[in-house]
């Protein structure tokens, strides 16, 4: 199965447009968003193209593909517009012998795990900032934002299959790329 994995789209309707090209391109089967969909919050800047009916009326047509958990941002009248659940603070993914966390990374994040036993690796957004650090028991990931990119990186989105971790820009170019495989669970 291959994953296409992003956060932090806050609204941004030309940049979901182009996340959802992605997807098709990728020929992804899962899009994991981990959260902030719609609105863009107090810190951030209004995005250039902050349109949120356009933004959940993009996401919903692609609703049977998504797997979402919910951002700082993301509210419960939101999950009354959006045609997939939202409201979830953490989701487990188990692929190629990995024990994944889906978090947006404000409640659990690379320092405060969710309640899931043993994780691999935890998936967070929240910081708009991509990252990879190995905890040793556990890697701690981040794609970047989608929209609204902090600290001079790009706008970006992670894929991920049979536990090849690679993020790109929204344009589509590679970046980085991490293997994760069961043999670094036998590690701990």
């Amino acid at each position: 199965m291959k994953y296409l994995i992003a956060s932090d789209i806050h609204g941004g309707a030309e940049c979901c447009r182009q996340l959802l090209e992605r997807f098709e391109e990728e020929k992804a089967d899962l899009l994991v968003l981990l959260g902030d969909l719609l609105y863009h919050g107090p810190r951030n800047e209004l995005p250039a193209d902050y349109q949120t009916k356009a933004v959940y009326e993009q996401l919903n047509a692609y609703a049977p593909h998504i797997l979402c958990v919910q951002g700082n941002c993301d509210a419960e009248v939101d999950q009354m517009v959006l045609q997939f659940p939202i409201m979830n603070p953490f989701l487990v993914i188990r692929d190629s012998g990995l024990t994944i966390a889906l978090t947006h990374g404000d409640r659990y994040n690379a320092h405060r795990l969710p309640p899931v036993q043993d994780p691999d690796v935890i998936l967070c957004g929240h910081t708009h900032r991509p990252a990879l650090e190995d905890y040793r028991s556990y890697v701690y990931m981040n794609p970047g934002s989608v929209t609204l990119p902090k600290d001079g990186s790009s706008k970006s989105y992670m894929t991920m299959e049979r536990g090849l971790f690679r993020w790109k820009t929204l344009a589509g170019e590679e970046y980085r790329r991490f293997q994760m495989t069961p043999r670094h669970t036998e590690e701990r």
